[in-house]
């Protein structure tokens, strides 16, 4: 009988309320879709990179918020905080130690035009990010916050974030 292959080949973190991430060092980084501020885990910025060319949406779909050091997550929760409240803060931004995006492996992208809100940008159902998420399993992304599993996750709907 062969046995099941026990190692993936990448990293297999999860991360949330109940799982806070314990100490972890920096990922080998990479621009994520040519973005120099807005970085990836080196695998997955190529594979995001893939992705988002294999469905035509180079310069339509552009990366928001990619890799966070503790110290960066402390802070958006803490501006988050004092801008938007209690609510509004557990509801879309992780908690210091309890983000995805303190992994590498976690993008959050928008449509490319006029202001992007960085806590929540712009990623609709439709058009070339419709493609997108239709792709984007192939390539390793899964849309991490569905609808209707705010239950589960702990977190609002986010239709721009994908692990």
């Amino acid at each position: 009988m062969r046995r099941a292959h026990s190692e993936a080949a990448g990293p297999l973190i999860l991360v949330n309320r109940s799982h806070p991430l314990r100490a972890m060092s920096e990922p080998q980084l990479a621009p994520a879709l040519g973005d120099t501020s807005v970085r990836l885990e080196r695998r997955a910025a190529a594979l995001l990179e893939a992705c988002v060319r294999s469905v035509g949406g180079l310069g339509d779909i552009v990366p928001v918020s990619g890799w966070r050091s503790r110290g960066e997550q402390q802070a958006i929760w803490d501006g988050t905080m004092r801008s938007e409240g209690e609510e509004f803060t557990r509801k879309y931004v992780a908690a210091p130690g309890c983000s995805e995006h303190q992994t590498g492996l976690a993008i959050d992208l928008g449509l490319r035009g006029g202001d992007l809100d960085f806590i929540r940008p712009e990623f609709p159902d439709s058009g070339v990010c419709r493609e997108f998420k239709r792709a984007a399993a192939r390539y390793g992304f899964i849309l991490r916050y569905p609808e209707g599993k705010e239950r589960i996750t702990g977190i609002a709907h986010e239709p721009w974030h994908f692990r």
